[in-house]
């Protein structure tokens, strides 16, 4: 091999680009397994799971690389062209789909099986992923469950003699009451940039209790009236009870506004968890479920499920299944989730006192938990649901909220776009 093609190989390796799992030469098993959200929250966590790991299985070594979630799909796909994929890698169901059409992913129905976490795993975050591959097969085994919540000021409210919304008729005239314009502080914080169509559906639904976003006849419910209603209501917000710069914000700067001290409520998630008990401690901030509409009914969307998935390329399967086992354990599963602010799969875990006394976490549990909590999973089975919300509507909300295109209107055509998507996907499976 000449020079040059070693350095392009361990670069390609420490890139991501490669898998470069393999033997070494004192006989330990190399696997390498890709974090498909690399970063300082997270990075340190897998490394101490890795190195526990290692303790307990002398005989493998696992190699880490940290991948930004803004381009793991993209890693991926090339890693999959190229047959260069991780042994072991961290996916969520928003892409599960991309990668089981490809057919990059063994499935893992068998061992589980077969495995002491058979029976452990929150059975509504097993469906979840069961419907993402697109067959029922469990191409992933969930790891981690994100919510949906509405993070909101305590100090803000208490000041306000005001209790926290549960309804959103209840949130909108909250919003009203806590806006000083003068003082620069306002009720509510609108999300118009990167990420805010998928944000808004969740209210829509949680609001109309639609439960699911397709009929049987492939039909899109997203112009459902009671979506429509509440998409007028929140643009309506728009600044009035909330900054006039919402129209272009993304997560940073919905975070920057709320930890800045500019507005009492945030719609966001569990992943904000840190953030902002960091910036403003446990006494400034707490957190409930995205508030019911007319019905009363609790209608949730799931945020994509995180976890883990096999690839059939690589060449250590059983010793990527173990270290598989070993992330979703007891132990580990708790630690993991403890340390990121999530709700954990295992339900082992539900009894450990950390999660009882994180306030944010054990309330969303107790949503998914709930008997009459409706799911409306969004179908990210679907090839082109991604694109058609992001892409294809984020710049036509903007509309919505600069007040040139009307919410019906933006409702209408963005669901007419996912019934034929929804449709032209049918019948290519038959």
């Amino acid at each position: 091999m000449s020079r040059a093609t070693t350095i392009a190989v361990i670069l390609a390796c420490v890139l991501g680009l490669a898998g470069c799992g393999g033997g070494d030469a004192d006989g330990k098993v190399t696997i390498t397994f890709w974090d498909n959200n690399g970063g300082p929250g997270r990075t340190p966590v897998f490394q101490h799971l890795i190195a526990e790991f290692e303790r307990a299985e002398p005989d493998i070594h696992v190699e880490y690389v940290g991948i930004p979630s803004s381009s793991v799909q993209q890693k991926y796909d090339t890693a999959i062209a190229g047959g260069a994929t991780p042994d072991v890698g961290g996916v969520t169901t928003s892409y599960l789909s991309d990668l089981v059409g490809q057919d990059a992913l063994a499935p893992l129905d068998d061992r589980l099986a077969g495995s002491p976490l058979r029976d452990k795993l929150l059975p509504s975050l097993v469906d979840d992923v069961r419907q993402a591959g697109g067959d029922h097969k469990l191409y992933e085994l969930p790891s981690s469950a994100n919510l949906d919540v509405i993070w909101y000021r305590k100090d803000w409210f208490a000041q306000a003699g005001l209790q926290p919304p549960s309804t959103w008729d209840e949130l909108l005239a909250d919003a009203a009451r806590l806006t000083d314009r003068s003082a620069n502080r306002y009720g509510y914080t609108v999300r118009g940039g990167a990420g805010s169509v998928f944000q808004l559906l969740s209210e829509a639904y949680s609001y109309s209790g639609q439960p699911s976003f397709f009929g049987a006849d492939g039909t899109s419910t997203t112009a459902a009236p009671g979506n429509v209603d509440l998409v007028r209501r929140v643009a309506a917000l728009y600044g009035k009870a909330t900054p006039a710069a919402d129209v272009n914000n993304g997560y940073t700067q919905m975070v920057a506004e709320f930890t800045g001290g500019s507005v009492a409520m945030m719609h966001h998630n569990l992943g904000s968890s840190g953030d902002l008990l960091k910036a403003l401690g446990p006494d400034k901030v707490g957190a409930i479920p995205l508030p019911v509409g007319p019905s009363g009914k609790r209608t949730v969307v799931p945020n994509p499920t995180d976890g883990f998935a096999v690839f059939k390329a690589g060449e250590h399967q059983d010793a990527a299944w173990k270290f598989v086992q070993f992330l979703l354990s007891k132990d580990s599963n708790s630690y993991w989730n403890q340390q990121v602010g999530q709700i954990p799969a295992n339900t082992d875990v539900y009894a450990d006192a950390w999660l009882r006394a994180d306030q944010p976490v054990e309330m969303a549990l107790g949503v998914l938990r709930a008997k009459d909590t409706v799911l409306a999973t969004a179908p990210f089975a679907l090839p082109r649901f991604s694109p058609i919300t992001k892409a294809d509507s984020e710049p036509r909300y903007q509309k919505v909220l600069l007040g040139t295109l009307s919410a019906n209107d933006f409702l209408h055509g963005l669901a007419d776009e996912l019934t034929a998507a929804e449709r032209d996907w049918r019948s290519h499976k038959g």
